[in-house]
């Protein structure tokens, strides 16, 4: 006689077979999910070069387009794991298949981390690709790669957990797109991907600083070109601790299945 299979504390099987399925189906649309995203990043990159270079001053010598490519390349990130948590929520939810997942033996905290997960897998792979293919042509020296990296995971989770949020209090598609436009392009923006802040007044230092995109992106051209703009452990810091206040409101609300059930 087969025994049951005992669960634990986690669902590893499960998380895993959860996680692979979300990550896949998103492959299926490679062409808008993954190739969209790096060309419309390339095209900013073309374009705000030609129309603001020469206007910055720039340290150790530097082009503006080296300035410009890890920016870019970061709010990539952040951007598509933010779209790619909240895509397959509201899809879920709108084709009635998130039955499927709540009816699983999978607790709220592997429900949450399984839609979260693909997301940042996908932001970390798109910004990757971002960077890759500027680098082809753009000289980037990369003198701090392990910092690079810490601040792509811990930024792309954070912008996946926030995109969670996003796909759990949206019932329907053009409420999505609103907080998209509402919420991330304001991030883009003002994060100082397109330009640095020694020319900006103090009220737009002040509003900058209170952006988390800017300590990614500050980050991530630390990492790759010596270059900041604020100190690199505050931007650590930063990030770490909104992703805990963040991981804490998510899980919360898959525990009490914040408009998961009709």
């Amino acid at each position: 006689m087969q025994l049951p299979r005992r669960i634990g504390w986690l669902h590893a099987r499960g998380l895993w077979s959860f996680y692979r399925f979300g990550l896949l189906r998103m492959l299926r649309f490679g062409l808008e999910v993954f190739v969209g995203p790096v060309l419309s990043a390339l095209l900013f990159l073309l374009v705000f070069a030609i129309a603001i270079e020469g206007t910055q001053v720039l340290p150790g010598g530097l082009s503006f387009q080296q300035f410009l490519a890890p920016g870019i390349a970061m709010f990539t990130l952040t951007h598509s794991a933010f779209s790619m948590a909240a895509f397959p929520l509201v899809y879920d939810k709108m084709e009635g298949t998130i039955q499927d997942v709540l009816m699983s033996p999978l607790g709220p905290l592997e429900v949450a981390v399984g839609y979260v997960l693909p997301g940042l897998t996908v932001g970390v792979l798109t910004g990757g690709a971002t960077l890759a293919v500027a680098a082809l042509v753009i000289p980037i020296p990369m003198p701090a790669p392990g910092v690079l990296v810490f601040f792509a995971l811990a930024a792309g989770l954070l912008f996946a957990m926030l995109g969670s949020i996003v796909g759990l209090a949206a019932r329907k598609w053009d409420q999505l797109a609103t907080a998209d436009t509402f919420l991330m392009l304001p991030l883009a923006f003002l994060s100082g991907a397109f330009f640095t802040l020694d020319g900006l007044p103090e009220l737009g230092r002040t509003l900058i600083a209170f952006n988390p995109v800017f300590y990614a992106i500050d980050g991530a051209r630390y990492a790759a070109l010596g270059i900041r703009e604020a100190p690199v452990l505050t931007g650590a810091g930063v990030v770490l601790g909104l992703n805990a206040l963040v991981g804490v409101l998510v899980w919360r609300l898959f525990a009490i299945g914040f408009r998961l059930k009709p």
